[in-house]
């Protein structure tokens, strides 16, 4: 497979208080593929948003290097290519919905683009399909859930037509039912249209279903794999001060107490399937 990201060594200082000088990323090397669905996972302060904030461009690294489709972040004139190729969703989607009707947020951008009304509204109509949301183009963002609103500001991006998707922590703010909405139409887009995902979470569940899973500390990535893989490493995840998903915990716990059973098991079917087997 192709790349679509390339992080190599990449290092982000930023200044504290002025004068103390503060390492968030110390040689981080990272590739992602083409229509791969990779989720970061990490506790607060471990890089991982500053990681996915190097993908669009919105940070820029103090050394090392970040190509998105072989496009240098710090070639200024390749800035909207690069933006246009990987699109992010962040965490509050009321810091993204400036319009008052669905349809017209969605449009916001490429307005600003200067692409033709036949075409706007054709990929708007797109968009809020692709996440569930057309049957609300009239509506205004003030009237919807949580969920919804993140959805919309979801169709914001696809509208760009991205390859790329990164989202830093887009269901931080959602209730159950909320988080389950956004995963669905993530998972939809990544298996259905195909759009590479970068999804930065601190739910342990959310990353249950990836193609691959990074864990962030202190600036490294310190542990990559399959779901399987990593989450089998109950003991190091908890050390990092991590969850692990609860039918994973369930697993480890059994194991302790003498019962023999696989801990790379990750959902309740795999759970029962083992267990009926048994």
């Amino acid at each position: 497979m192709k790349n679509i990201i390339e992080i190599k060594d990449l290092i982000y200082e930023y200044r504290k208080d002025g004068d103390e000088k503060i390492q968030a990323l110390k040689g981080v090397t990272l590739n992602v593929d083409e229509g791969e669905f990779l989720v970061v996972i990490g506790h607060n302060g471990s890089g991982k948003s500053t990681m996915a904030k190097h993908i669009n461009a919105l940070l820029l690294p103090s050394g090392g290097k970040v190509y998105v489709k072989g496009l240098d972040t710090l070639d200024e004139s390749k800035l909207w290519n690069i933006r246009q190729s990987a699109g992010m969703v962040f965490q509050n989607p009321d810091n993204q919905i400036v319009a008052t009707v669905v349809e017209e947020d969605v449009a916001f951008g490429l307005e600003n683009l200067g692409i033709p009304p036949s075409e706007i509204r054709e990929r708007v109509k797109r968009a809020l399909k692709a996440v569930g949301m057309y049957e609300f183009r009239k509506k205004g963002p003030h009237l919807l859930s949580g969920g919804q609103k993140q959805r919309v500001a979801i169709a914001g991006v696809i509208a760009m037509k991205p390859e790329c998707i990164i989202l830093d922590e887009p269901t931080a703010m959602l209730d159950p039912s909320g988080r389950k909405e956004v995963m669905d139409t993530i998972y939809r887009l990544n298996k259905e249209e195909g759009i590479t995902i970068v999804h930065i979470t601190h739910y342990m569940d959310e990353a249950v279903s990836a193609d691959r899973v990074i864990v962030m500390e202190d600036g490294h990535m310190v542990l990559e794999g399959s779901p399987k893989k990593v989450f089998s490493q109950v003991k190091t995840l908890k050390q990092l001060g991590l969850d692990v998903p609860q039918v994973t915990e369930l697993a480890y716990q059994l194991k302790k107490e003498g019962i023999l059973i696989p801990q790379d098991i990750l959902t309740i079917d795999e759970m029962v399937r083992y267990l009926c087997q048994s």
